[in-house]
């Protein structure tokens, strides 16, 4: 199976431009659901796949606070007074060490005995930041990762539903030891999830079984779990950062590659500026599409909810990739 590679290189084929810097800034999110008042158990997460999971295990019993807001990047979260407070009144709290250093502290100081670090539970890869070795190096455009230091490992679990199946149960587990009462919901819930989630993942084998195309290059290497899982090939290339308008020199790039490569389809992260992706466009001539880290849900997420945004991410490969 390939794995993902970070390349200074520009001659790679591939057809997917895939220009993602993701992963920001946070406020308390209870998403509209059952109060901590009310609720048999009260559950504090950092992201939100693990957010998505303690409410569809918990249901309407459980309260779940999300630390870090819609769209804001979740990798530098600062908490508030009121958001540490909340980790130490909290039941259980669900983060991934190494992605979000301020709710380490928090962890660390407030919540020790009730957190779950799902790096525990989840086998993590290990971070890959000389993966370029792999490639040969004498071509005359060079493209890095502007990515996130995650530490020794990669927290983006999440995008293989198999790994998010193993959080599945244990988070179950988790909640089950917490409120015994609520055991047995919480494992016939974690089995519901992960049915899902297996369905999931067959369709994802069937539509990126046969493509014409394997290689998937992006500017933030957060996929390397789901380009591992289906056998394709991520490629890190210089990105573009969503606060700012891409330089001339990084266009110039982007463009040599797309006209090298005969690439189609650029891909940028939902928290891009249309206007930056309009710019990126105009400037290559390919199309520009989203590809979701799924760090968050936002208004130009491929859907509303993690089934939906990754059926949206599938679909976005499908067509870029030319799958058949």
């Amino acid at each position: 199976m390939r794995t993902g590679t970070i390349v200074r290189a520009a001659a790679l084929g591939t057809t997917a431009l895939m220009l993602i810097t993701g992963c920001g800034n946070g406020g308390t999110d209870t998403g509209g659901g059952t109060s901590p008042a009310d609720a048999d158990l009260t559950v504090v997460t950092g992201v939100y796949p693990l957010e998505w999971l303690a409410r569809e295990i918990g249901g309407d019993t459980t309260a779940v606070v999300q630390l870090t807001e819609p769209g804001a990047e979740p990798h530098d979260l600062e908490l508030t007074g009121r958001q540490i407070a909340e980790v130490d009144e909290a039941d259980l709290v669900f983060y991934v060490e190494g992605l979000q250093p301020a709710v380490d502290e928090a962890v660390a100081q407030q919540a020790s005995d009730s957190a779950l670090n799902v790096a525990d539970v989840v086998h993590l890869r290990p971070a890959d930041p000389g993966a370029e070795d792999d490639h040969d190096h004498d071509h005359e455009h060079e493209h890095e990762e502007e990515g996130h230091d995650h530490g020794d490992h990669d927290p983006h679990f999440w995008l293989d539903v198999e790994l998010m199946s193993e959080a599945a149960e244990a988070l179950a587990d988790r909640m089950a030891e917490a409120h015994p009462e609520g055991a047995s919901t919480y494992r016939q819930e974690a089995e519901r999830v992960t049915g899902e989630l297996t369905d999931l993942g067959e369709e994802y084998e069937r539509s990126l079984s046969s493509c014409e195309h394997r290689e998937v290059v992006v500017g933030h290497t957060a996929f390397t779990y789901l380009t591992d899982r289906y056998d394709l090939e991520q490629i890190g290339v210089s990105g573009v950062d969503p606060d700012t308008e891409p330089s001339p020199s990084q266009i110039a790039a982007i463009t040599d590659v797309v006209k090298e490569r005969d690439i189609t389809t650029i891909f940028t992260e939902p928290l891009m500026p249309e206007a930056t992706a309009d710019t990126i466009a105009a400037e290559t001539g390919a199309e520009v599409k989203v590809l979701d880290p799924l760090e968050g849900v936002t208004e130009r997420s491929p859907g509303d909810d993690y089934p939906s945004i990754m059926r949206g991410n599938l679909e976005a490969l499908s067509s870029a990739l030319v799958c058949s």
